[in-house]
Protein backbone atom coordinates (compact mmCIF):
# COMPACT_ATOMS: atom_id res chain seq x y z
CA UNK A 1 0.00 0.00 0.00
CA UNK A 2 2.72 2.59 0.74
CA UNK A 3 4.24 1.67 -2.19
CA UNK A 4 1.11 2.62 -4.36
CA UNK A 5 0.73 6.16 -2.51
CA UNK A 6 3.79 6.88 -2.95
CA UNK A 7 2.97 6.80 -7.24
CA UNK A 8 -0.20 8.43 -6.39
CA UNK A 9 0.97 11.73 -6.15
CA UNK A 10 3.46 12.62 -9.46
CA UNK A 11 0.47 10.06 -11.53
CA UNK A 12 -2.03 13.06 -10.09
CA UNK A 13 0.43 15.71 -10.73
CA UNK A 14 1.19 15.01 -14.33
CA UNK A 15 -2.34 14.02 -15.42
CA UNK A 16 -3.67 17.47 -13.95
CA UNK A 17 -0.73 19.51 -15.53
CA UNK A 18 -0.55 17.84 -18.82
CA UNK A 19 -3.34 19.80 -20.70
CA UNK A 20 -1.53 23.19 -19.60
CA UNK A 21 0.98 23.10 -22.75
CA UNK A 22 -2.08 22.16 -25.15
CA UNK A 23 -4.13 25.45 -23.60
CA UNK A 24 -0.82 27.51 -23.68
CA UNK A 25 -0.01 26.78 -27.69
CA UNK A 26 -3.70 27.48 -28.31
CA UNK A 27 -3.92 30.79 -26.90
CA UNK A 28 -0.23 32.07 -28.35
CA UNK A 29 -1.53 30.50 -31.54
CA UNK A 30 -4.59 32.91 -31.61
CA UNK A 31 -2.69 36.12 -30.72
CA UNK A 32 -0.59 35.56 -33.66
CA UNK A 33 -3.44 35.37 -36.15
CA UNK A 34 -4.32 39.48 -35.31
CA UNK A 35 -0.77 40.42 -35.17
CA UNK A 36 -0.32 39.11 -38.75
CA UNK A 37 -3.09 42.02 -39.82
CA UNK A 38 -0.12 44.25 -40.05
CA UNK A 39 2.15 43.98 -42.50
CA UNK A 40 5.60 45.71 -42.49
CA UNK A 41 8.16 46.38 -45.54
CA UNK A 42 11.25 47.82 -45.58
CA UNK A 43 11.77 50.82 -48.33
CA UNK A 44 13.82 50.53 -51.13
CA UNK A 45 17.21 51.98 -50.78
CA UNK A 46 16.71 54.52 -53.64
CA UNK A 47 14.29 56.01 -51.36
CA UNK A 48 15.99 55.92 -48.37
CA UNK A 49 17.56 59.12 -46.29
CA UNK A 50 21.30 60.35 -47.33
CA UNK A 51 24.15 62.46 -45.87
CA UNK A 52 27.56 62.79 -46.15
CA UNK A 53 30.04 61.85 -43.09
CA UNK A 54 33.54 62.42 -42.73
CA UNK A 55 35.75 63.00 -39.73
CA UNK A 56 35.52 66.45 -37.99
CA UNK A 57 32.26 67.38 -39.73
CA UNK A 58 28.83 68.98 -38.38
CA UNK A 59 26.05 68.45 -41.07
CA UNK A 60 22.74 67.37 -41.70
CA UNK A 61 20.20 64.81 -43.57
CA UNK A 62 20.42 65.93 -47.23
CA UNK A 63 18.45 63.92 -48.43
CA UNK A 64 15.34 62.75 -46.72
CA UNK A 65 13.65 59.59 -46.99
CA UNK A 66 11.48 56.72 -46.18
CA UNK A 67 12.32 53.99 -44.13
CA UNK A 68 9.54 51.54 -43.81
CA UNK A 69 5.61 51.07 -44.79
CA UNK A 70 3.07 49.98 -42.29
CA UNK A 71 0.14 48.71 -43.70
CA UNK A 72 -2.34 48.71 -41.19
CA UNK A 73 -5.45 48.91 -42.99
CA UNK A 74 -6.75 44.99 -42.47
CA UNK A 75 -5.86 46.23 -38.50
CA UNK A 76 -9.13 47.15 -36.82
CA UNK A 77 -7.13 48.45 -33.45
CA UNK A 78 -4.47 50.54 -32.96
CA UNK A 79 -0.84 49.48 -33.81
CA UNK A 80 2.12 50.57 -31.49
CA UNK A 81 4.66 50.80 -33.75
CA UNK A 82 8.40 51.42 -32.22
CA UNK A 83 11.55 52.40 -34.79
CA UNK A 84 14.82 51.41 -33.31
CA UNK A 85 18.79 52.44 -33.68
CA UNK A 86 20.41 48.66 -33.69
CA UNK A 87 23.72 49.74 -34.30
CA UNK A 88 24.01 52.60 -31.75
CA UNK A 89 27.32 50.70 -30.06
CA UNK A 90 29.43 51.22 -33.03
CA UNK A 91 28.12 54.90 -33.85
CA UNK A 92 28.89 55.63 -30.12
CA UNK A 93 32.60 56.16 -31.74
CA UNK A 94 31.80 58.38 -34.53
CA UNK A 95 29.16 60.78 -33.27
CA UNK A 96 29.56 63.43 -30.76
CA UNK A 97 25.59 63.61 -31.31
CA UNK A 98 23.50 62.36 -34.21
CA UNK A 99 19.04 63.17 -34.20
CA UNK A 100 16.85 62.36 -36.52
CA UNK A 101 13.05 63.79 -37.33
CA UNK A 102 10.97 61.02 -37.43
CA UNK A 103 8.23 61.60 -39.94
CA UNK A 104 4.71 59.76 -39.98
CA UNK A 105 2.91 59.97 -43.48
CA UNK A 106 -0.75 58.38 -43.88
CA UNK A 107 -1.89 57.01 -47.42
CA UNK A 108 -4.91 58.88 -48.77
CA UNK A 109 -7.45 57.70 -50.84
CA UNK A 110 -5.55 58.97 -53.95
CA UNK A 111 -2.18 57.18 -52.99
CA UNK A 112 -0.97 60.75 -51.49
CA UNK A 113 1.14 60.43 -48.48
CA UNK A 114 0.25 63.05 -45.73
CA UNK A 115 1.71 64.16 -42.53
CA UNK A 116 -0.10 61.94 -40.02
CA UNK A 117 -2.62 63.27 -37.59
CA UNK A 118 -3.69 62.68 -33.79
CA UNK A 119 -7.96 61.57 -33.75
CA UNK A 120 -8.57 65.33 -32.94
CA UNK A 121 -6.78 66.36 -36.04
CA UNK A 122 -4.07 67.95 -34.17
CA UNK A 123 -0.94 66.81 -36.21
CA UNK A 124 1.45 64.68 -34.91
CA UNK A 125 4.09 65.76 -32.88
CA UNK A 126 7.86 66.24 -33.93
CA UNK A 127 9.47 62.89 -33.05
CA UNK A 128 13.37 62.41 -32.69
CA UNK A 129 15.26 59.51 -32.45
CA UNK A 130 18.83 59.70 -31.15
CA UNK A 131 21.93 57.60 -30.03
CA UNK A 132 21.40 58.55 -26.44
CA UNK A 133 17.07 57.43 -26.50
CA UNK A 134 18.08 54.81 -29.91
CA UNK A 135 14.01 54.14 -29.81
CA UNK A 136 10.87 55.90 -30.64
CA UNK A 137 7.54 54.69 -30.16
CA UNK A 138 4.10 55.97 -31.22
CA UNK A 139 0.47 54.53 -31.79
CA UNK A 140 -1.06 54.58 -35.11
CA UNK A 141 -5.19 54.37 -36.01
CA UNK A 142 -5.77 50.85 -37.33
CA UNK A 143 -7.69 50.51 -41.25
CA UNK A 144 -4.77 52.69 -42.76
CA UNK A 145 -1.37 52.56 -44.62
CA UNK A 146 1.54 54.68 -42.98
CA UNK A 147 5.20 55.56 -44.10
CA UNK A 148 8.03 55.88 -41.32
CA UNK A 149 10.48 58.32 -42.77
CA UNK A 150 13.16 60.33 -41.78
CA UNK A 151 12.67 64.16 -42.71
CA UNK A 152 15.74 65.89 -41.44
CA UNK A 153 18.64 65.69 -38.68
CA UNK A 154 21.81 66.93 -37.44
CA UNK A 155 25.04 65.38 -36.67
CA UNK A 156 28.52 65.76 -35.68
CA UNK A 157 30.98 63.79 -36.49
CA UNK A 158 34.22 62.79 -34.79
CA UNK A 159 35.53 60.01 -37.28
CA UNK A 160 34.89 57.63 -39.60
CA UNK A 161 36.86 54.59 -38.99
CA UNK A 162 34.71 52.19 -37.36
CA UNK A 163 35.94 48.60 -36.77
CA UNK A 164 33.66 46.19 -37.90
CA UNK A 165 30.48 48.47 -38.82
CA UNK A 166 29.47 51.65 -40.61
CA UNK A 167 29.05 54.90 -39.59
CA UNK A 168 25.55 54.60 -41.12
CA UNK A 169 22.60 53.92 -38.47
CA UNK A 170 20.78 50.76 -39.09
CA UNK A 171 16.97 50.98 -38.74
CA UNK A 172 14.99 48.32 -37.17
CA UNK A 173 10.49 48.26 -36.79
CA UNK A 174 7.76 46.83 -34.49
CA UNK A 175 4.34 47.06 -35.04
CA UNK A 176 2.08 45.40 -32.09
CA UNK A 177 -1.85 45.80 -31.52
CA UNK A 178 -1.19 48.64 -28.70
Amino acid sequence: MKNKLKWLFPFLSVLLLAPWPIAYAYDYANGDTERDMVQVETAPSALMPDWQVFGKAIGGVETPGDLFYVDAAEQPSDVKVTLYITNSNQLVHCYNYLILEVGIYIEGNDDAWTRATHYDGNPVPDTFITMTNGQVSFTLPGYARYKITIDGGCFSCSRTRVEGGSVSPRFHLTADRA
